[in-house]
């Protein structure tokens, strides 16, 4: 019997590697770190956002051309990469597993995905959004820079809200913040949309779910051996000077109501605790320089690198008044 496949949807820094490894503590799921066999598949069709050696915007008509000849067009290619990424699955779960759970960075290709494999079973999973940065930040070395992972966090998490909102009705979405805190409800009501039975033993033996691969998140895995929410709260201290305040307020306008509220948040409520922290002139000084630095190179990202990141240019959106 084939594997059933289970994708979690988030961006880094989110906890997802927490909900992967709780999740595979249950009988019968196979994991590993983070595969990523879906991305070249996944932006097949996508003119956009791959760096190549080959024109990749002309392999995809090439492509296109290739699959009007196919009875079934693109749709006998898309079942083709989902029977062979499947058995791939099925061979790394090994005997006995019935669900083989992938979490590789698909926050750009989601919908691809999910049009690849329907009766995939899809979580998504959020964090506030000042919390994520605050995170990476932690990362490395506590540094922050307005293009600081920027593809994730004005590509990726944006792609992520539509896609939720466009298939609302087959996905989970859940919050980081519920999970952490260990209250069982929200654990069994992710399990129950997985069909699988809940196990409350679970949310203390993830810790020993290893997980094979030199993708994933070690700092994470050695971290958090047990469900605190210690990490909720964390990110007011990182945005107490004001340069990096009003990049906080530009990045909740630029993720704007609509979308905050796909993923579970008041983004008023998160602004006003965004005010509330004491204002602090610590770092502001490296914090310029960066900036000022991100400046000077910003026209040349954009010239070279336009195609990946594929959203709005960083450093205008901050300095825009």
């Amino acid at each position: 019997m084939a594997v059933k496949p289970i994708f979690i949807f988030a961006v880094a820094r989110t906890g997802s590697t927490l909900v992967q490894r709780v999740v595979a503590a249950h009988d019968g799921l196979a994991t590993t770190s983070e595969p990523w066999l879906l991305l070249p598949h996944a932006y097949t069709f996508r003119r956009s956002g791959v760096l190549a050696e080959y024109p990749h915007a002309t392999m995809v008509e090439a492509i296109e051309d290739f699959c009007d000849e196919l009875p079934g067009g693109a749709d006998d290619y898309r079942q083709e990469v989902h029977d062979s990424i499947l058995r791939l699955y099925e061979k790394a779960a090994g005997d006995g597993a019935t669900h083989f759970l992938d979490k590789s960075p698909y926050s750009g290709v989601a919908e691809e995905v999910m049009s690849i494999f329907p009766e995939g079973k899809f979580i998504f999973l959020w964090r506030n959004p000042l919390s994520i940065v605050a995170s990476n930040m932690a990362t490395w070395d506590s540094k922050w820079k307005p293009s600081m992972f920027r593809q994730q966090l004005y590509v990726g998490l944006p792609r992520l809200a539509a896609a939720c909102e466009h298939h609302a009705d087959h996905v989970h979405s859940v919050r980081f913040e519920d999970l952490v805190r260990g209250e069982e409800r929200h654990w069994r009501e992710l399990m129950d949309y997985l069909e699988i039975e809940f196990d409350p033993s679970a949310l203390e033996r993830f810790s020993a779910v290893t997980l094979n691969g030199r993708m994933g998140d070690p700092i994470g895995v050695k971290q958090y051996s047990a469900l605190n929410s210690d990490p909720v709260d964390k990110w007011r201290k990182a945005f107490a000077n004001p340069l990096r305040k009003e990049w906080c307020r530009r990045y909740l306008r630029f993720l704007n109501e609509d979308r905050l509220a796909t993923m579970g948040y008041d983004g008023g409520q998160i602004l006003a605790e965004l005010e509330l922290q004491p204002t602090s002139m610590e770092n502001l000084m490296p914090d310029l320089g960066r900036l000022l630095k991100d400046v000077a190179t910003e026209p040349v990202r954009v010239r070279t690198r336009t195609a990946w990141i594929g959203g709005p240019n960083v450093i205008r959106e901050l300095l825009r008044a």
